[in-house]
């Protein structure tokens, strides 16, 4: 070969090779590319396949596999404005709870109304759009073990993506759309794990701490992904740098100590990182962090959690979760509305982007169109006077409950042995409570007394088959009760992502815990819980806020009652069972005292000496004798 063909093959090597390279960075391919990734996992043994467990060799950690299929850095993306289609609006993708199950749902603020996508006895989570919107991602247990699944929007075909004992949920796509990153429950904890959408049945353990690795978002760029962790204490929001090496890798952001915080989401071009804080006494609120300026402190947008971006990052959509009521809205970047509230049900997840309606398939119709079967029935209210009805076989102090209540306790307790394994409603603490049995001070208007509400027994708090999270809302105190299911395998409940509140702690002898009424747990606790609070909830049923005494009075607390209003004030449901006269309340009219018209006895300048008496002595007299 002489020397010009030489140097023309040189040439279209280079050429070829520059292309190449091009075509690389020009299309966005990420630090895990399929053609990469796919060697490298033949290698690893035990590499948490399929997201059921850690590596084996300490050597080959999953954090190792990335650095060795890592490349250099891309070059900053700028992401522009892609021109939507005509028919485009502005669309959300919710998993809102219905009749105690969570479904995937479809709403376009004034053009279309919350359309159900998904429906069956399970519970459909945490959506995920793909950057091209044609794909949802969501966690499921339709399976009776929770997977991650992919919902077709243009088909409506659903497709699972892992098939594993293991509680997988929370996903979300990598940018190139060909991996998936998701929190799985591991040997007792939450860590994070990347599935791949090419190749199915492959995957990396991200995250392999002790403590509860959650909530990831993958960056727009593909180098960074933020989470949220415990490992500091306390849940903040941290970034793995997939090119750094070691513990380094990971950096916490958030910096806020004594708060809750997670959920983080990237914008569209990376800027920016959105995530939720809470704390003791405050509810949630959405915080925006710029990755212009790490060492600046997050900067707060509004009140609201789940927090999700539009497609062109100048607005966020968050929930905001009342006591016994959520709303959908969503803020510009400068802390005004530009969604007003919408009432919806309980919330779990939320996606938003601008599609095109038309598109969604005929599919979804069957049950966009379904109308659920009501969970219990409430008589119709007569004239007469309402009547307390047995409780049957359940053992309380008075086992009775009022007729328009007491078919939705029955459904409930059902509900509850099918999602715990056993029955906590066969034992109360209180039912109806007779106007002849007092409560405790401060409880003259309790619920109890109409035959509305009930207790559950508070011993199961002690057993470790309970736990308690606190929730502030605008200064009262109300509470989650979260209750242990007997099968621990991963068919019933979820793992638990917050540290649940010690009510006991008051009796461990910390002053500190004594004046709060408690303490934060200082960990995770292990294993599968149900909540028992969003069941209630389903059934009709409200919780109310704990007394201002709770901290120092136990029963104060009121973390155990739950009652149905009806939409009756509490004099109402008392007139229901009681006359008028029984309310009212007598006054109680104190006699005058009788004041006695003293004595006058004059005044005294000088103590009067008393005068002494003599008493004479008859003595014989005798006559003397001359």
């Amino acid at each position: 070969m002489n020397i010009k063909k030489r140097s023309l093959l040189i040439f279209l090597i280079i050429l070829a090779s520059a292309a190449l390279a091009w075509l690389y960075w020009g299309n966005g391919i990420m630090l895990l590319a399929p053609n990469n990734l796919t060697p490298v996992l033949s290698e690893v043994e035990g590499s948490a396949a399929e997201g059921s467990g850690a590596a084996d060799d300490s050597s080959s950690t999953p954090e190792t596999v990335i650095l060795e299929t890592a490349t250099p850095a891309p070059p900053t993306l700028t992401p522009t404005r892609t021109p939507l289609p005509p028919d485009a609006v502005s669309t959300f993708f919710l998993a809102l709870n219905e009749n105690g199950y969570s479904r995937l749902y479809a709403y376009a603020p004034g053009i279309l109304v919350a359309t159900r996508l998904t429906n069956g006895p399970w519970n459909d989570n945490s959506p995920a759009l793909s950057p091209d919107g044609r794909t949802l991602a969501f966690a499921s247990d339709r399976n009776e073990y929770w997977d991650i699944y992919l919902l077709d929007l243009t088909s409506g075909q659903v497709s699972r993506l892992t098939d594993t004992p293991a509680y997988d949920s929370s996903p979300r796509w990598s940018p190139d759309s060909q991996w998936i990153i998701f929190d799985s429950y591991i040997d007792d904890d939450l860590d994070i794990v990347i599935a791949s959408t090419v190749n199915i049945g492959e995957t990396i353990r991200l995250t392999d701490d002790p403590a509860s690795d959650q909530r990831p978002s993958w960056s727009p760029s593909g180098r960074q992904i933020a989470f949220a962790s415990d490992r500091s204490g306390d849940f903040e929001i941290w970034i793995a740098n997939l090119d750094t090496p070691g513990e380094n890798r990971y950096q916490n952001i958030s910096q806020s100590p004594n708060s809750h915080e997670t959920n983080p989401v990237w914008s569209p071009d990376g800027g920016l990182l959105a995530w939720e804080s809470a704390s003791l006494v405050e509810p949630p609120t959405v915080q925006v962090w710029d990755s212009a300026h790490p060492q600046a402190l997050s900067r707060p947008i509004g009140p609201g959690s789940l927090p999700a971006w539009n497609q062109f990052g100048d607005q966020i959509a968050a929930a905001i979760r009342e006591p016994n009521q959520d709303y959908l809205l969503a803020y510009t970047l400068d802390g005004f509305t530009s969604q007003p509230p919408v009432s919806i049900q309980p919330v779990n997840g939320i996606a938003w982007r601008s599609l095109p309606i038309a598109s969604l398939p005929v599919t979804f119709q069957g049950s966009a169109n379904l109308t659920p079967t009501a969970l219990f029935s409430t008589p119709i209210p007569s004239e007469n006077r309402a009547t307390l009805l047995s409780l049957g076989d359940v053992s309380a102090p008075q086992p009775f409950l009022h007729q328009s209540v007491i078919d939705s306790f029955n459904a409930l307790r059902r509900r509850a042995i099918l999602e715990t394994g056993w029955d906590v409603l066969a034992n109360l603490e209180n039912a109806h409570t007779p106007l002849t049995a007092s409560l405790d001070p401060g409880r003259g208007d309790s619920w109890l007394y109409t035959g509305r509400a009930f207790g559950i027994n508070p011993l199961s708090l002690n057993a470790g088959w309970m736990y308690t999270v606190r929730e502030d809302y605008n200064g009262q105190t109300y509470w989650r009760i979260y209750l242990r299911p007997q099968a621990q395998d991963g068919s019933l409940g979820e793992p638990l992502r917050v540290h649940p509140w010690d009510l006991n702690a008051r009796y461990s002898l910390n002053p500190t815990a004594y004046e709060q009424g408690g303490q934060l747990s200082l960990s995770v606790p292990a294993g599968y819980w149900v909540d028992f609070t969003r069941l209630t909830r389903a059934y009709g049923w409200q919780r109310y806020p704990a007394q201002t005494n709770w901290r120092t009075y136990f029963k104060g607390a009121l973390f155990n009652e739950f009652a149905i209003p009806g939409g009756l004030s509490w004099r109402e449901a008392m007139l229901e069972l009681y006359p008028p006269d029984i309310l009212i309340t007598p006054t109680v009219v104190i006699p005058p005292t009788r004041t006695l018209t003293p004595t006058p006895t004059g005044y005294r300048y000088k103590t009067p000496t008393p005068t002494p008496s003599f008493t004479p002595t008859m003595r014989p007299t005798f006559t003397p004798e001359p």
